[in-house]
């Protein structure tokens, strides 16, 4: 069996649910109904590394959500499926997708419809608040909560297993 860092020294592609793991789970609406959402930077930042490194990022999320997909192609992320509750089967379509096999995915998620994708992926990982049942599902924990940092985690992670982290780095310090 393989450990967390095997795991994710074979991983390609990054796929991200979006409420709870890209946002902190909590739903805003104005008045007029509009859907509001917020994103950390930190995620964010990660995502753009990864994806400078050679990696690929997806997201499938059950809900459907313009700021999502404008969220998205902020960060050039053109692998998106959106209104899909079965994780399992949009996972199997990205892969298909991509060309990717599921052992190259890693999916980051945080409730019980994600566990459809936790089966099937190469790196299973649950943020720190996710629910206790996905957590004990998970090959990885993170440290931070959905919203507040884990993706950027993840993505250090990743970058780390996969010895790009150091040139990365020496990118921003001049070392």
């Amino acid at each position: 069996m393989l450990n967390v860092h095997e795991r994710a020294a074979a991983i390609r592609m990054l796929v991200l649910d979006v409420d709870g793991v890209l946002t902190d789970g909590r739903l805003y609406f104005t008045n007029e109904g509009e859907e509001l959402k917020a994103f950390h930077t930190l995620d964010g930042h990660g995502i753009k590394l990864w994806q400078r490194s050679g990696g690929i990022t997806g997201i499938i999320t059950g809900r459907k959500a313009a700021l999502v997909e404008h969220r998205a192609r902020n960060l050039g992320i053109a692998q998106l499926l959106q209104g899909r509750e079965d994780k399992g089967d949009a996972l199997l379509e990205l892969s298909a997708t991509v060309h990717l096999p599921l052992e190259a995915i890693a999916y980051v998620g945080d409730d019980l419809p994600d566990l459809g994708a936790f089966r099937l992926c190469g790196l299973a990982i649950a943020v720190a608040n996710a629910h206790p049942f996905v957590r004990d599902r998970a090959h990885w924990v993170t440290q931070n909560t959905g919203g507040k940092g884990a993706v950027r985690e993840v993505c250090d992670m990743l970058l780390q297993a996969q010895g790009a982290w150091d040139a990365i780095v020496a990118e921003y310090t001049g070392n």
